[in-house]
């Protein structure tokens, strides 16, 4: 059994990113694809496999010459449990990496410290990545606050949990003024 794998999770471009489409941001589907290209390409050299539910993402991530897990459903917390089942029997570990961090470098030589760890997000309220033992019955808690709700869902199965609020995987790109030309 392999010690970690990475699992990038993708919404459908052209679904992904409301927040920016209607902000009048231009180009977002190629820029979801940038950001999504700068993770998968810093995640090496560790296993990489995308999350999605869509030919158009499966295709990505073959052209990113990355394995694709598909997924029955468009929901996140489904998709990476869906995932987590499927990879389970062949890590010890997976991080769960959002696609949309501003300055990835560095994922795919991470060391997380603890049995689970949680980087925020800038306002130290969601989970930008995390990581966790495989095999566990962990209910994936991804949404509003889900910093918080993966600390304590952690907790609950008896996990050390570290929590990193400082990190340069806290910038995602949700809002427009997110975006840092």
């Amino acid at each position: 059994m392999q010690d970690l794998a990475i699992v990038v999770p993708l919404k459908e471009f052209v679904r992904a990113k409301t927040r920016l489409r209607e902000g009048g941001i231009v180009d977002v589907d190629e820029r979801i694809r940038q950001m999504a290209r700068d993770v998968l390409a810093a995640s090496s050299p560790r296993p990489v496999f995308v999350s999605c539910e869509s030919d158009d993402v499966e295709e990505f991530a073959r052209e990113c010459s990355v394995a694709c897990l598909r997924s029955s459903s468009s929901s996140l917390n489904e998709a990476v449990a869906d995932a987590y089942q499927k990879l389970s029997r062949r890590f010890r570990r997976l991080m769960i990496v959002h696609a949309d961090l501003r300055r990835p470098d560095g994922l795919g030589s991470f060391d997380p410290p603890g049995d689970a760890t949680i980087v925020t997000d800038h306002h130290g309220q969601g989970t930008n990545v995390l990581v966790i033992p495989t095999g566990l019955d962990f209910a994936f808690q991804f949404g509003p606050d889900s910093a918080y709700a993966h600390m304590i869902e952690a907790q609950r199965i008896g996990l050390d949990v570290h929590v990193v609020r400082d990190s340069p995987w806290g910038f995602d790109v949700d809002e427009p003024d997110d975006i840092v030309d």
